[in-house]
């Protein structure tokens, strides 16, 4: 069974950062692309960025130039930077893992934006 763990939510500021990080536990193997996607209330949930296996990166067009996606294999760890943040970047983050068997999600973080 794999778990995930997301943490680094918060409130902050407009303008301001915060990283997310995700890390996985349980018998994690072949991952194919770890993702972070967010849900605002009223809301579908969207996509905002993946990374997979081979390092290709994709980024939701809301968030191009001030997020970046990365990720730590030795310890199936992926991280989401988020700089200059915006009022309408305010939702519940979540990561997902997606193995050759089976995708996986965490639990989500808030992230609040303040205007």
């Amino acid at each position: 069974q794999v778990q995930l763990v997301e943490s680094g939510g918060g409130l902050v500021q407009a303008g301001g950062s915060l990283r997310l990080s995700c890390v996985a536990s349980g018998i994690v193997f072949s991952i194919q692309a770890m993702g972070w996607y967010r849900q605002a209330p009223g809301k579908q949930r969207e996509l905002v960025a993946t990374i997979t296996r081979s390092g290709y990166e994709n980024y939701a067009d809301s968030v191009k130039g001030r997020f970046t996606i990365s990720r730590d294999s030795a310890t199936n760890t992926v991280y989401l930077q988020m700089n200059s943040l915006k009022p309408e970047d305010t939702a519940v983050y979540y990561c997902k893992y997606t193995l050759s068997t089976a995708a996986y999600w965490g639990q989500g973080t808030q992230v609040t934006v303040a205007s």
